[in-house]
């Protein structure tokens, strides 16, 4: 290994990150107290620039999807990705930066000696996270990853955005995890679905007939789409939008100039409404609400990403209900309660999700059919859940929220407390959507306000807004201000009053 000179120390601003070239490779410079770290610049999850994120009590926060690294060595603290920076070496001599080009080794090898046997039931988000989890945290046991998809979990967020769009092909899709990965980590794969789940006894019978017994498992099963229930929505030509079978049968069936008629404004039906508009069909969306997002973005984004709909060519309707899909063979129509017909040639639904629970006969469920969990993530002795399924307390209330990357945290503190730890969450939401080439960010959770207020123009990005509650932040909204937004995905973890929040803003470069 050869050192290079890459910078001055005087270089190195305090607030963030340096990128610099070793070699053709990506190294980022950062300030950790009196010293200096060099890891790569780019964050294992996307890519991301990590240049262009936040530091912020001793955190690094990526731009784009809000992972968080430890400053002193690079440690993951908060997913979407699943891997720790890559560290390299680095010696300052009279003030010059010289890094190595190649990382430091990474010996992380769990021991084999452990006679348990940890079961995660769902491989996606959630199931995957945790499966990382623990082998990093030093779990060296027998590990079982079950789904009901035979392919590893993939990165199911692309599909709505990119893969019905034509951007991205369904092959390209980026598995969460490698096949190198499993067999690395000795994490076993096994395609199933379960039949039932004796949770006192620590047993459960998948629908082939096997049992299996754990010392501790996840339940991380995520949720189904909600099916229409109405003559007609069994037609070839009505599909939701869940797993790559889906998204592989959308594209069989559309092609530019088809009528697609999309039944709700759910995040999921909106970001597909962008998607095959761009794939060159005439969109419909049948909303349930005036201003789509509203619930979450407030009315005056929400007004905006409806205005940025329509400025590209989709129609919303909001008058009347779905009663029937028309048609023999095929698709014809979507007939609505005020007698109303959107001519279609194909139906795409998302009015929602499902919990994934119905095998879990022996639990108790909350009226949505999720499991309440504790602060913990422990659903009883030996067995936790995270992701979709799972009603946990946030800010003094159970609430259950349906976002990728919550999903993952989850995860990764149950995985924790499987291992006999005592971690609770205390992050700050985070989710992100992408429509007609704009991606907007969501920090925290706020189901009322009192307070709202922007920076810029929804309308003409870029721009930042706060909603608040008694003077202090309880949920951020952007579009285009990536750095400002992982500075508040940090400092939001603790009560952050209004003012000093737009001074934030405001001081980040």
């Amino acid at each position: 290994m050869t050192l290079h000179r890459v910078a001055r120390v005087a270089n190195v601003p305090e607030d963030r990150g340096l990128e610099v070239q070793v070699q053709g490779s990506k190294i980022l410079l950062l300030r950790a107290g009196e010293q200096l770290r060099a890891y790569q610049a780019e964050c294992p999850h996307a890519g991301a620039p990590l240049a262009d994120g936040a530091v912020c009590n001793g955190r690094l926060t990526c731009p784009w999807h809000k992972a968080q690294f430890r400053i002193e060595d690079g440690g993951l603290c908060e997913p979407p990705a699943l891997d720790s920076l890559k560290r390299y070496p680095l010696e300052v001599r009279d003030g010059d930066i010289w890094v190595g080009d190649q990382p430091l080794p990474d010996a992380h090898t769990p021991p084999s000696d452990d006679s348990r046997t940890f079961i995660i039931i769902g491989a996606g988000a959630a199931g995957t996270a945790a499966a990382a989890a623990l082998r990093e945290k030093g779990f060296g046991g027998r590990l079982l990853l079950i789904d009901r998809e035979a392919e590893a979990g993939y990165d199911r967020t692309a599909l709505s955005k990119y893969v019905i769009a034509g951007e991205m092909p369904l092959h390209d899709v980026p598995p969460l995890r490698d096949e190198e990965f499993y067999r690395e980590q000795r994490i076993e794969r096994l395609q199933g679905e379960v039949a039932s789940l004796d949770a006192p006894n620590r047993t459960l019978r998948l629908t082939d007939g096997q049992s299996l017994t754990y010392d501790a498992a996840l339940l991380a099963t995520g949720g189904i789409p909600t099916p229409l229930t109405l003559p007609g929505a069994d037609l070839p030509q009505v599909f939701v939008l869940r797993s790559k079978v889906h998204a592989q049968q959308i594209l069989d069936s559309a092609s530019a100039g088809q009528r697609v008629v999309i039944i709700g404004d759910s995040f999921i039906a909106m970001e597909s409404a962008s998607s095959l508009r761009q794939l060159g069909l005439n969109v419909t969306v049948l909303a349930r609400h005036e201003v789509p997002l509203a619930k979450q973005f407030g009315d005056t984004v929400g007004k905006a990403i409806r205005a940025r709909h329509e400025a590209n060519g989709v129609v919303f309707h909001t008058q009347g209900n779905a009663v029937q899909i028309e048609g023999t063979d095929k698709v014809e129509a979507v007939r609505l309660d005020n007698s109303q017909r959107l001519p279609a040639d194909l139906v795409l639904v998302g009015v929602g999700v499902t919990p994934a629970t119905d095998a879990f006969t022996g639990l108790a469920k909350e009226q949505d059919h999720s499991l309440r969990v504790d602060g913990g993530m422990r659903v009883a002795d030996g067995l936790w859940a995270a992701g979709d399924i799972a009603t946990f307390p946030l800010n003094n209330q159970h609430v259950r929220i349906e976002h990728w990357r919550l999903a993952q945290q989850q995860a990764r503190i149950a995985a924790a407390n499987m291992l006999g730890g005592d971690e609770h969450y205390l992050d700050v939401p985070f989710f992100w959507t992408w429509h007609f080439g704009k991606t907007y960010d969501y920090l925290g959770h706020a189901e009322a306000w009192d307070e709202v207020e922007f920076n810029g123009d929804p309308d003409d990005p870029p721009f930042i807004g706060l909603f608040g509650k008694n003077g202090v932040v309880s949920a951020a909204v952007a579009c285009e201000m990536d750095r400002a937004m992982a500075m508040l995905a940090e400092r939001m973890k603790q009560p952050l009053r209004w003012e000093e929040a737009w001074r934030l803003i405001r001081d980040v470069p």
